[in-house]
C-alpha cells in the first residue's frame, strides 16, 4: 500500500542561483534561475519539486498551495557575523572599535548572565532577524553558559538554522566579564555535547578576537577542534588598525594576524573571519589555499570607521576567498543584509575608483576594480548560495534544489518610501508589466538601495510562515 504524503506548496515569483556570478562577467544571468511562474513544493519542511507551474503542477494535482503575488522569493538570507547581546546598543554614538567595546558593548553583554534578561533580548534578537528575511545566522553570543543556553533554545524553538557558541576572551576585557581559559574548555564542551546538531543547531568555537584572547584561550580552541573536527571556527580578523598592532605586539612570532590563528591550527573549512578589512595580499591566498572564509561587514566597517574592505582582491579567481556578508549588528547599525547590501555596494563603488586608474594611474588594476562591483545578482549570491558556500551549509540551504530545508523570503519591490511604487512602476513598464529576468536584477538593485528590511514581505523558516509584515 502507498503511503499519502502531506504536501504543501508556494506560487509565485523565484530566484535562486546555480553558479557564482562573479565566473559570468558580462553575463551573470547564466548564474541564475528564475521562474516567473513557479512552485515549490514541501514536504515536513524539505524541497521536494521545484520548476515552472505549468510543469510542475500536473505532478501534485491535490497540493495545498499558497500564492504570493507581486514579490520575488527568494532562498532565506545568511548572516555571516553578527551579535546576539548588542541588540539593545544598536546605534550606540560615537567610538571607534576598542574604545566602543568597553564603552557599550561589555556593560551590555554582561547583563545577558540573568536568564530572565537574556530571554528577553534573545527574543527580540530573533524577531528581527526574521523582519529582516534572516533564516540563518553565524552569532557570536556571550562568555556565559546562560546566554548561550538561551541562544540555542530559541533557535530550537524557532527551528532556525543557527551556528553559535561560547564566545571567549580574557585579555583587554573588564574582569567581570573575563573567562578563563578552563571554564571557556569546559562550558564549551558542556554546551557541544547538548546542542551540536539538536534540531538544526550547529556549533562554532569561537574565540573572539585576537587582541582579546590569551595563548591558553587559543590552545584551548585548539583542543576543541581536535577533540570535534567537524565543529565551526568563528572569530573575528583585521577589523581595526589599533586592533591589528595589538594583536602582533602579544604574538611576536607571527608575522601577521592570521598566523596567531594558524598558530594554533584553527584556519581551514568551517573558519570565518569577520571583517578581514586590512589582511595583506598573502593572508588572503592563505584563506583561499585553506578554504577558510571572510565575513564581509560593510555597514559595520562604516559605522566604526575600520575601513574599506578589499571586496575586488577577495574575488580574485586566482586565490577566490568564500564570502558571507555579516550585519555585525550592533557594530552594524541595522539587522538588515539589505542594508548590508547598500553599504557593500558603496565601499565596492570607492574601491572601483581607486583602482580604475582615475586617482593614481600607475595603481591601476581594472580586473580588481570591477570586481567591486556589487550588482544585484552578485549580492544576493552572496546572501544566500555564497553564503551558504562560505559557511560550508550549502548542502542544506541556500538554493531552492531538491533535498534542501525550505527557507525562503518573499520581497516586496513595492515596499519603502512614499514614491517606491511609482518607482518600481518605471522599472515595470520596460517589459510592459512582466517580470522578466532583467526587470527582476533591476527590482532587486533598487531594494537593496532604496527599500532595505521594509522590503521583506514574509519570511518562511523550514516551509512554514514564520513572518508577516503587519
Amino acid at each position: 500500500m502507498g503511503i499519502l504524503l502531506a504536501l504543501t506548496a508556494v506560487r509565485g515569483t523565484f530566484l535562486d542561483f546555480v553558479d557564482d556570478p562573479w565566473k559570468h562577467v558580462g553575463d551573470e544571468s547564466a548564474a541564475t534561475r528564475f521562474h516567473a511562474d513557479g512552485l515549490l513544493v514541501m514536504e515536513d519542511g524539505i524541497i521536494v519539486d521545484f520548476g515552472p507551474y505549468a510543469e510542475i503542477a500536473p505532478k501534485h494535482p491535490d497540493v495545498e498551495v499558497t500564492e504570493i503575488t507581486d514579490r520575488i522569493i527568494l532562498p532565506g538570507f545568511i548572516d555571516g557575523h553578527i551579535h546576539l547581546p548588542q541588540t539593545r546598543v544598536l546605534g550606540a554614538y560615537g567610538e571607534q572599535l576598542l574604545p566602543w567595546l568597553q564603552k557599550w558593548v561589555f556593560p551590555e553583554e554582561h547583563r545577558y548572565a540573568d536568564r530572565a534578561y537574556a530571554e528577553e533580548g534573545t527574543k527580540h534578537f530573533f524577531d528581527n532577524l526574521l523582519a529582516s528575511g534572516t533564516t540563518t545566522a553565524q552569532t557570536f553570543t556571550t562568555g556565559n553558559l546562560t546566554c548561550n543556553e538561551v541562544f540555542f533554545e530559541e533557535a530550537s524553538r524557532r527551528n532556525m538554522r543557527m551556528i553559535g557558541g561560547l564566545t571567549g576572551i580574557d585579555r583587554h576585557v573588564p574582569d567581570y566579564f573575563a573567562n578563563t581559559p578552563e571554564q571557556f574548555y569546559d562550558d564549551s564542551k558542556t554546551l557541544i555535547e547538548k546542542w551540536h546538531g539538536t534540531g538544526r543547531n550547529l556549533y562554532a568555537i569561537t574565540p573572539r578576537f585576537g587582541f582579546g584572547a590569551s595563548n591558553e584561550l587559543l590552545a584551548a580552541c585548539q583542543k576543541l577542534k581536535q577533540e570535534y573536527p567537524e565543529l565551526w571556527i568563528n572569530t573575528h580578523i583585521s577589523e581595526n588598525p589599533a586592533e591589528i598592532h595589538g594583536v602582533l605586539a602579544l604574538h611576536d612570532d607571527c608575522h601577521d594576524y592570521l598566523g596567531v590563528y594558524e598558530k594554533y591550527d584553527l584556519v581551514g573549512p568551517k573558519f570565518t573571519g569577520g571583517h578581514g578589512v586590512w589582511l595583506s595580499n598573502d593572508e588572503f591566498r592563505r584563506f583561499s589555499d585553506k578554504g577558510a572564509a571572510v565575513a564581509f561587514c560593510p555597514s559595520s566597517n562604516l559605522y566604526l570607521g575600520s575601513g574599506l574592505f578589499r571586496l575586488g582582491k577577495a574575488l580574485d579567481p586566482e586565490h577566490r576567498v568564500l564570502l558571507s556578508v555579516g550585519t555585525d549588528m550592533g557594530g552594524g547599525n541595522r539587522f538588515s543584509l539589505l542594508n548590508s547590501l547598500e553599504d557593500g555596494y558603496k565601499v565596492g563603488m570607492l574601491n572601483n575608483t581607486i583602482l580604475d586608474g582615475s586617482i593614481i594611474p600607475s595603481e591601476q588594476d581594472l580586473a580588481e576594480s570591477e570586481r567591486n562591483k556589487l550588482s544585484a545578482f552578485r549580492a544576493f549570491y552572496l546572501l544566500t548560495r555564497g553564503g551558504a558556500e562560505s559557511l560550508y551549509i550549502d548542502d542544506v540551504v541556500g538554493t531552492f534544489d531538491i533535498g534542501k530545508e525550505a527557507d525562503f523570503v518573499a520581497l516586496d519591490y513595492t515596499a519603502g518610501p512614499p514614491a517606491t511604487p511609482w518607482h518600481a512602476s518605471l522599472t515595470l513598464e520596460k517589459a510592459d508589466g512582466e517580470l522578466t529576468l532583467d526587470v527582476v536584477s533591476d527590482l532587486l538593485f533598487s531594494i537593496m538601495m532604496v527599500s532595505d528590511e521594509r522590503a521583506v514581505d514574509q519570511t518562511w523558516v523550514m516551509g512554514e510562515l514564520a513572518y508577516r509584515k503587519a
